[in-house]
């Protein structure tokens, strides 16, 4: 059976003790009204303990990571590759003529000032520059998925424990406070057990939908097109390929891998979930019809178990983006007494009292009891409500709201964590195990979408089951 740490009775007293020493009563009014979140102080550090950081794939992603490894204190970016000249030339430009570029990402393995590399390469590449730079004694920051294959998860995750190095997955949720803040309420059993979870993560734009600009000099004079196609299939130069390369199954994977694996890193930190034990998705090529074989619209539905931290639960992922509503991210975790709802940077808490049995009014305006006598049917709703009291009126819902401040960026408290983990030896909020369990069934989602099968995993292993 599952345990809940807290029934719902214990996290209404908790809310409103909080609202007495608060100097307040948990009225309709005051429920409403949002808490901001605060993020945790940051620390300082010395110059001395300053870590060498390398880019190995300097596309959107590399950038935006790597401004936002640069904020954290004592960070200095060292060196930078990548497959096309012009990022390299403007790696220069924008970071200083100080920072080392190369075509060859081993060159950066082989550097001593070197300490980390952020590895935000097409997904085909992430499993082996992983390994190799763990081995070469680099701390690694993988952007998501973390794998391309499910083959390649087991050895990620053993080279990690080999190794003992540092790695991190890339989906920021697990170190965001508003994730933290749905868990704390889900634990307080705010919405009592969980039966269903809604997720959709979807978009209404041409670079939304990985049509990336392509600059005018791309050939192969600028692009190492061998270099960058690796293991993938041999194929002619193309550049829409290695500019828009999550579209194309040999080098990305599809809008499950890019986001599905944010929504499930969010659903399995709320809930303490290791995954699904079943996969079934359907989908295709609806709008963006530009040469890409990966699909612009997934369903996905997930079979979870239960566990000690929640009840059995039924997962539906969405991603469109042809979403004619303009797009937008959206959490809805739906219990048997409330749901939570986190929406962009908002969390919002609608509490319910657990449904009771039908009241006398809804008796008398059906046929249940209105073939009764009038003798029996006083006889029967005296003994219904001796049974059933009526409820409590401060037991009506209440809504509570939460949400993040101005500025707020849960990717910089996540490139914290992994320096922290790097100078100080604490835990990182995703690493390989915890990426896996998220890239597995958005990898299985793929999979079903294009054999038409449903698929079976096991979370706690970590494999496929026939």
């Amino acid at each position: 059976m599952a345990t809940r740490k807290s029934s719902r009775r214990d996290f209404i007293k908790l809310a409103a003790a909080s609202a007495v020493a608060a100097g307040s009563t948990p009225t309709a009014a005051s429920a409403t009204k949002a808490e901001v979140l605060r993020p945790p102080p940051r620390k300082t550090v010395a110059p001395s303990d300053t870590l060498g950081i390398a880019t190995i794939g300097m596309g959107i992603i590399g950038m935006y990571d790597t401004d936002t490894a640069l904020e954290v204190p004592g960070t200095e970016l060292v060196a930078v590759a990548d497959c096309y000249d012009g990022r390299l030339q403007r790696t220069k430009e924008y970071y200083g003529e100080d920072v080392a570029t190369t075509r060859d990402y081993r060159e950066i393995l082989a550097r001593s000032d070197v300490d980390a590399i952020l590895l935000c390469t097409p997904d085909h590449w992430h499993a082996r520059i992983a390994i190799e730079a763990m081995e070469a004694g680099k701390a690694v920051y993988c952007e998501k998925p973390m794998v391309h294959n499910l083959d390649e998860g087991p050895a990620m995750i053993d080279a990690q424990r080999r190794t003992g190095q540092v790695l991190i997955v890339g989906s920021q949720f697990s170190s965001s406070i508003l994730y933290d803040k749905a868990r704390d309420l889900y634990q307080a059993g705010a919405i009592g057990q969980v039966n269903m979870v809604e997720a959709s993560y979807n978009r209404n734009s041409a670079l939304g939908a990985w049509q990336y600009s392509i600059p005018p000099d791309a050939s192969t004079e600028t692009i190492d097109w061998d270099t960058f196609q690796g293991d993938a299939p041999t194929r002619p130069f193309d550049p829409k390929r290695f500019f828009w390369w999550r579209g194309y199954r040999d080098y990305g994977t599809g809008v499950a891998g890019d986001l599905f694996v944010h929504l499930f890193t969010g659903i399995h930190h709320t809930l303490g979930s290791h995954g699904p034990t079943s996969v079934v998705a359907m989908g295709g090529l609806r709008f963006w019809k530009d040469g890409r074989d990966m699909p612009d619209v997934t369903l996905g539905l997930f079979g979870y178990p239960e566990t000690e931290n929640h009840a059995e639960f039924t997962l539906s992922l969405q991603s469109n983006f042809a979403d004619g509503s303009g797009g937008g991210r959206l959490f809805r975790f739906i219990g048997d007494e409330g749901v939570m709802t986190v929406q962009g940077g908002s969390l919002t808490l609608s509490s319910t009292p657990r449904r009771r049995p039908p009241d006398q009014a809804i008796f008398e305006g059906y046929n249940s009891v209105r073939t009764f006598s009038e003798a029996q049917k006083q006889a029967f709703m005296d003994a219904y409500r001796e049974k059933y009291p009526m409820p409590d009126p401060a037991a009506t819902s209440q809504e509570s709201e939460f949400e993040v401040p101005n500025g707020y960026d849960d990717r910089l408290d996540h490139f914290i964590n992994f320096f922290d983990a790097i100078r100080n030896g604490t835990p990182v909020h995703q690493d390989a195990v915890y990426g896996y369990r998220a890239a597995a069934p958005s990898l299985l989602c793929n999979a079903s979408l294009f054999d038409g099968k449903i698929h079976q995993w096991d979370p706690e292993a970590m494999r496929v089951r026939s």
